[in-house]
């Protein structure tokens, strides 16, 4: 059995993981993600990140659980999933032509030790100037309800942007697999070792 547990049911962080090669089970934990009042994005993204994997941890004692993730930050909003396609329309027309922040919020928790790491990666997208016709056409053609930002990077969403700034693409995606590596190797399993 697999020592190390995903704490999500994204398919895109399941394929981001499965590229450090490593055996993992996953279960998507059923969290309220509703920002505080007066949160920041920082402080949600930890937040939530270290409580999908707490929410795992009754069911996997002895094992690593990794969760994540990620809030769209712009012009003093905290901005999530759209839901539907007005709101991800409204999104993606606000954000034309402006760059938006983008902080993915990663957790791993130790269950057998107790110990846990919590950190943000943070990543931003240069949208270039989109037309109300392009916006809907990608919306109606990708259907991002359910990401943050209205977008999918691993997808048709990379014809919206003029430039993309950060240290790891994966996180803007929703898994920073750069930091998951490190966290994994402090927690004594590294990717690289047979």
């Amino acid at each position: 059995m697999s020592r190390l547990v995903l704490a999500s049911g994204s398919p895109f962080r399941r394929q981001l993981l499965d590229r450090l090669g490593l055996s993992y089970a996953w279960a998507s934990p059923n969290i309220d993600e509703t920002p505080r009042s007066g949160e920041s994005p920082q402080a949600l993204v930890h937040r939530l990140a270290l409580a999908k994997a707490s929410h795992l941890a009754d069911d996997y004692p002895a094992h690593l659980i990794i969760g994540s993730d990620q809030v769209a930050a712009f012009d003093g909003d905290i901005l999530g999933k759209p839901g539907d396609t007005e709101s991800a329309c409204a999104q993606l027309m606000r954000f034309s032509g402006q760059r938006v922040r983008f902080l993915t919020g990663l957790a791993l928790l130790d269950t057998a030790s107790g110990r846990h790491w919590v950190c943000h990666e943070r990543f931003d997208v240069v949208f270039r100037e989109l037309s109300e016709a392009e916006i809907a056409a990608y919306v109606e053609r990708e259907q991002p309800l359910d990401s943050a930002g209205s977008f999918r990077m691993e997808g048709l969403g990379i014809a919206l942007f003029e430039r993309l700034e950060g240290d790891d693409p994966n996180a803007l995606i929703g898994l920073p697999l750069i930091r998951l590596c490190a966290l994994l190797r402090e927690a004594g399993l590294d990717p690289l070792k047979p």
